[in-house]
């Protein structure tokens, strides 16, 4: 693996890799595990991934300040290089996860500390059936569509993450939510969602706000969630 100015270092196992490049505190380093002993996910959540099924890595960058919206920037950035890879029918789930036809193909945690971001992103290669068993769902995976080369695909979804980074660095958040609101998994469906207070809500999905969040179109008018995972989802 080779990108222009980032430090790219492979380990076989660690605790988590966003932890580590947070701890370390430098931008511009790509810590990719083969096994993750504690990763991560949103809101505490583990992350599971079986070691030769998936890739997990982080990756660290410098920003400005810290922002609303960057799991969406590094959303698209994921999105982009799959399809270029051939994974065409990769979408958008509101507000960090890569799905397949509604099945979780990835998710991206983004932790900032101070004026460092550090990107995580973990992505099914290979199905683990016995992972669908623990989780009671299906999942996506990579080698239904492409021949898989692990050190390839974490190459080209870096490299997609710095691309839409500099992109949003240079022009904002704007032309970066036009582009995830066209690979919106649930674009205009009836959604339920859980709010961070516990709260269930119900609306139709109708994009994001200019800030990120998610716009629902509820009984009592247009409400933005910016902080809540979708429970469901089904044709409005």
């Amino acid at each position: 693996m080779a990108l222009a100015g980032i430090e790219i270092r492979q380990v076989e196992r660690c605790s988590s890799t966003n932890a580590v490049l947070l701890s370390e505190g430098r931008a511009g380093v790509l810590l990719a595990a083969d096994e993750q002993t504690a990763g991560r996910g949103r809101r505490g959540k583990r992350w599971y991934c079986a070691p030769g099924t998936g890739v997990t890595f982080s990756l660290s960058v410098r920003i400005a300040q810290p922002v609303a919206g960057l799991s969406l920037v590094a959303g698209v950035g994921a999105a982009r290089a799959l399809r270029a890879l051939g994974v065409s029918r990769v979408a958008l789930k509101w507000p960090n996860d890569l799905v397949i036809d509604g099945a979780k193909l990835g998710g991206i945690l983004v932790e900032t500390r101070g004026k460092l971001a550090v990107i995580g992103v973990g992505i099914n290669c290979r199905r683990d059936a016995a992972l669908e068993t623990r989780l009671r769902r299906p999942l996506a995976s990579l080698d239904r569509f492409i021949s898989v080369d692990r050190a390839a695909i974490v190459e080209r979804v870096a490299a997609g993450l710095l691309d839409a980074m500099a992109q949003f660095a240079a022009h904002g958040l704007e032309p970066l939510r036009v582009e995830w609101e066209r690979m919106h998994a649930h674009a205009g469906e009836r959604l339920r969602v859980r709010l961070a207070n516990g709260r269930v809500v119900t609306g139709r999905a109708r994009g994001l706000d200019r800030d990120g969040g998610l716009q629902l179109e509820t009984r009592a008018g247009l409400r933005a969630v910016q902080s809540g995972r979708v429970l469901s989802a089904r044709p409005a």
